[in-house]
């Protein structure tokens, strides 16, 4: 076994363009590291210069103790998973798992060995005569992974292994791959644009954007405490309500369009850096969860009032899409851009979603009031986009 140790590595390409720029990174030995973002945000870059399989421009990676820069993909042992299974059709599942072996003139009694192991481990040993056609796709990506684990490698590397499965099976295939590579205790470097799956499967989770690295952590403190604008937009489902609002004068309220809530001293306690934003502008984060429908529908200093937009009936919660008029800063501009814009250049939407109990009485058309809780609240920077604590 052992770690992946990224140093301020950079990939950059003949015609200029910066896929990966200074990232540092550490994945420990046993620990499984999720790579998340948008299409395009470098960690497919990334994962594939640990793999060998693109040339690091600058910075140091090490496996192990050995630096790899120089080392060719065989050199570092490394197994990785692809979305793609790359099953040889006529072969059967043993056949396929032993594959990399047989190329390495591997003794017979090890191979037969290694692939009893790796499918007890993966739950395959009623299917090692099989051929991949007759397998579902989970039983596939099952296989894949068989074919990694019996080369022992050093670490294992995961390029969005599940994207093409069905969205019931990505769910079960989750608890799979954390189980084996428990299991195994391996350390694992694993890509996804998915922020559910990355939540669900990483220890930590490197959440990427335009090839620079805005936050590294456990997935709770990601969204409980999000560093920036983006991971805050990113990390969730539904994503943090974002809006732009102003602190006033004497930092007593906040007001969002036409409404002002009160802020109270235990919301500066906990953010010494807020009061610095006394009578200026800012962006103002509110979780779905944290906006319930007020006991007795009545408006106070800690409610908003908003108009009912559009309501999803997810059978044990309501999804209650809402509109007031402050403007809402747009997830959706904060993922594509390609640098840390001012709010000022990103077009914004007055939009919001609420997560309430599924008995609520609300109706699409009507006006609804929103207890909110203060210190709940999120606060960014609304030039540098960096979260205000």
């Amino acid at each position: 076994m052992a770690s992946i140790s990224i140093e301020d590595v950079s990939k950059v390409y003949p015609n200029g363009f910066n896929a990966v720029r200074g990232l540092s990174l550490n994945v420990a030995e046993g620990e499984f590291m999720v790579m998340v973002g948008p299409s395009g945000c470098g960690k497919t870059t990334a994962l594939r210069m640990v793999a060998g399989l693109e040339e690091i421009s600058s910075g140091t990676l090490r496996i192990g103790d050995r630096v790899a820069n120089n080392l060719t993909s065989k050199e570092r042992d490394v197994a990785m998973v692809f979305q793609n299974y790359a099953l040889y059709p006529h072969m059967s599942v043993a056949e396929n798992i032993a594959f990399g072996l047989s190329l390495r003139k591997t003794p017979k009694d090890e191979i037969k060995r290694k692939v009893a192991e790796a499918a007890e481990i993966l739950g395959l040993n009623a299917l090692l005569h099989q051929k991949p056609g007759l397998l579902s796709g989970g039983q596939r990506q099952r296989v894949a992974m068989g074919r990694a684990i019996v080369r022992d490698p050093a670490v294992f590397l995961m390029d969005e292994p599940l994207s093409n499965l069905d969205a019931k099976l990505r769910v079960q295939m989750r608890t799979e791959v954390r189980r084996i590579q428990r299991r195994i205790g391996v350390a694992t470097l694993y890509v996804t644009h998915d922020q559910t799956e990355a939540m669900t499967m990483g220890d930590r989770v490197a959440v990427m954007r335009a090839g620079v690295l805005q936050q590294c952590d456990h997935p709770q403190v990601l969204y409980n405490k999000p560093a920036n604008l983006f991971v805050a937009a990113f990390i969730g489902s539904p994503a943090m309500n974002l809006f732009e609002a102003t602190l006033s004068d004497d930092g007593t309220s906040l007001r969002l369009g036409s409404q002002a809530l009160a802020i109270d001293e235990k919301v500066y306690q906990s953010r010494a850096g807020l009061s610095a934003y006394r009578g200026r502008r800012l962006v103002v984060g509110l979780r779905a969860e944290d906006l319930p429908i007020s006991a007795g529908d009545q408006q106070s200093a800690t409610t908003l009032k908003a108009s009912v937009e559009a309501i999803e009936a997810l059978g044990s919660e309501l999804l209650v899409h809402f509109s007031i008029d402050a403007p809402r800063v747009s997830g959706e501009q904060l993922a594509d851009a390609t640098s840390l814009e001012t709010v000022a250049a990103i077009d914004i939407v007055g939009e919001g979603i609420a997560r309430v109990e599924p008995r609520s009485a609300v109706r699409v058309g009507e006006e609804t009031v929103f207890a909110v809780f203060p210190d709940r609240l999120h606060f960014f920077d609304p030039e540098s986009q960096i979260a205000i604590s």
